[in-house]
């Protein structure tokens, strides 16, 4: 019975029934609605909370609220079993490889003014903080993110945004290890100098060009940010 209300309440959220942020109905009128007892209803409160579908705060002024599906619980989710798998970190750069090129090819084909926009001042914000290692890393993977997601294409969105949360990790934790060195200023620069470069190419509807230079990209990234020290998904998660 539990996964029943589940079930009905998980629907209810996917298809913009229960907005993000509205209070569900009381624990008596859940109870009435669907006839099942308070322990029944709080163990389908707990499925949904566990996928973070709500958020329930306890106490006598507590209750449930939805909270919307977020691809970050897909990519938890996701580390989770390549963690139990043994899955190395070169598996996952590889996987990067193997998708995120052809979806900045797609990028390419149907890019409108508005996305060039929003990608130059991407550009703009990270040379803005080159000189800011931890900053300039996140604006790096920001960029990454802004391509999938202006392809439109919400699977590919999911796809590319599970491995990127690993490999934001991964880029975090050698930032952290190496931002002191040469090597780190120079790989930055680089970076940032293939994102400039993608976007002319984007911007020129050149598909082929874009997608060529962006699996080399990855290619040098993975070559760089592969360490000695963190070779699993489990090393990396801990």
């Amino acid at each position: 019975m539990a996964e029943l209300v589940a079930g009905h309440l998980r629907r209810q959220i996917v298809r913009g029934e229960l907005t993000e942020g509205e209070a569900l109905p009381s624990e008596a009128a859940l109870m009435e609605q669907f006839q099942v007892s308070r322990p029944t209803l709080r163990e389908a409160f707990r499925v949904l909370e566990s996928e973070s579908l709500i958020s329930v705060r306890r106490g006598a002024h507590g209750g449930a609220r939805v909270q919307l599906p977020d691809a970050d619980v897909a990519a938890r989710y996701a580390g989770l079993v390549l963690e139990h798998r043994g899955t190395t970190l070169e598996d996952v750069y590889e996987a990067r490889i193997v998708i995120e090129p052809p979806s900045v090819a797609l990028l390419a084909g149907r890019r409108s003014a508005a996305d060039l926009d929003r990608l130059r001042a991407a550009l703009a914000e990270h040379e803005a903080v080159i000189e800011d290692s931890a900053r300039s890393v996140r604006a790096h993977t920001t960029f990454h993110h802004l391509l999938t997601e202006l392809t439109g294409n919400q699977t590919l969105t999911v796809l590319v945004g599970m491995l990127e949360h690993l490999i934001d990790l991964a880029t975090l934790s050698h930032v952290e290890s190496d931002r002191a060195a040469p090597a780190f200023d120079r790989a930055s620069r680089k970076g940032l100098a293939a994102h400039r470069r993608v976007v002319d190419l984007i911007e020129a509807k050149d598909a082929a060009g874009a997608e060529q230079l962006w699996r080399k990209h990855l290619t040098e990234a993975r070559d760089y940010l592969l360490r000695a020290d963190v070779k699993t998904v489990l090393d990396l998660l801990g």
